[in-house]
């Protein structure tokens, strides 16, 4: 186990996702609608971008150059993702779920291993679908914390009673199963972690 190389290697997904994928989707269309002027959110963007670039760079240098692909493949997946180029071609359930689910697992294994593996497949498709299961999760509760401005209604149960229908009802199940899930991967990354150390 490399733990700088895992410190390495978590810094950069940080910097490009955490920090540049938020202050490019904000500068596409303002969802969180702060505040932040449109130049600090293209510094932001630039400079996390690069310094994640960079570090994968480094990384190449001592590991392997192949990494070079994974580099330039995650510097334009965080542009063409969140500034929707090509029409939103490259935005959508299925490339959050590749983008930030799949590709992070294969990116990492390979600057550790050198290579890809069986494991590497079923642990990105373990990310696949449960990104993708976040996304689907996350448009709902979006939809309604954002953009619902009221919600009318009831549903009727078989023995006649009646339960209101708000916007606290649509968004619970949603927001209450995302908590649920963002815990479970920390307790699972916490997992592997633990047992490659063991």
């Amino acid at each position: 186990m490399d733990w700088a190389l895992l410190g390495w290697t978590t810094l950069a997904f940080a910097l490009a996702m955490g920090i540049g994928a938020h202050a490019l989707d904000e500068l596409s269309g303002r969802p969180l609608a702060t505040r932040i002027p449109a130049r600090l959110l293209v510094a932001l963007a630039v400079a996390s971008v690069a310094g994640a670039c960079a570090i994968g760079v480094a990384v190449a240098a001592a590991r392997t150059w192949w990494l070079l692909a994974f580099v330039a493949a995650g510097a334009f997946l965080v542009v063409a993702y969140n500034l929707e180029l090509a029409g939103g071609v490259f935005h959508g359930d299925l490339w959050f779920a590749a983008a930030w689910g799949a590709f992070p697992v294969l990116t990492a294994y390979f600057a550790s291993a050198r290579t890809l593996h069986g494991e590497a497949a079923a642990a990105a498709a373990f990310a696949f679908l449960s990104s993708w299961a976040q996304r689907r999760l996350s448009t709902q509760v979006r939809l309604v914390r954002r953009r619902v401005a009221e919600v009318e209604g009831h549903v009727l149960l078989h023995d006649g009673d009646t339960r209101p229908v708000d916007a606290s009802l649509l968004a619970a199940a949603p927001e209450a199963a995302l908590k649920a899930l963002a815990a479970a991967m920390v307790l699972l990354a916490g997992a592997l972690l633990l047992a490659r150390a063991g």
